[in-house]
């Protein structure tokens, strides 16, 4: 069986209802479940993300936080000044994905690259989902 990682975005305040929503789409679009993910990852700025935090812990994930410099650093196919300039970096989620799937994960392993949600409260979620390679 196939093992993921998670890289998480999101707008601040968002509903677990929201996150877990998009997860469980973003995961639905490979044929996935959440007991394949080993980890999920954002960026240091979400780190008393509530909604992360609880969907980490309801799914029972390692959650890990990169700064942005070192998510800047990564290659990733939807790279967004939108993010840079909120964030410092071009991307949150994919990077997150890579990172957390391993060193040197090739963007290649990107599996679901930047689903999109938005909640009814009008806050963004953003899910992306690397295959674990090591």
């Amino acid at each position: 069986m196939s093992e993921f990682t998670i890289g998480l975005g999101c707008d601040r305040g968002v509903l677990l209802e929201t996150l877990r929503a998009a997860v469980q789409a973003a995961l639905a679009t490979i044929g996935a479940q959440p007991r394949q993910v080993v980890a999920a990852a954002s960026i240091t700025l979400k780190k008393d993300e509530v909604a992360l935090l609880a969907l980490a812990q309801e799914n029972g994930w390692p959650l890990h936080f990169y700064e942005a410099h070192e998510l800047a650093a990564v290659e990733v196919p939807h790279p967004s000044e939108t993010v840079r300039r909120y964030t410092g970096t071009p991307s949150v989620s994919e990077a997150a994905a890579l990172l957390a799937a391993g060193p040197d994960t090739p963007m290649t392993a990107l599996v679901v690259e930047k689903h999109k949600l938005k909640g009814a409260d009008g806050r963004n979620a953003t899910v992306s989902i690397a295959r674990k390679t090591s």
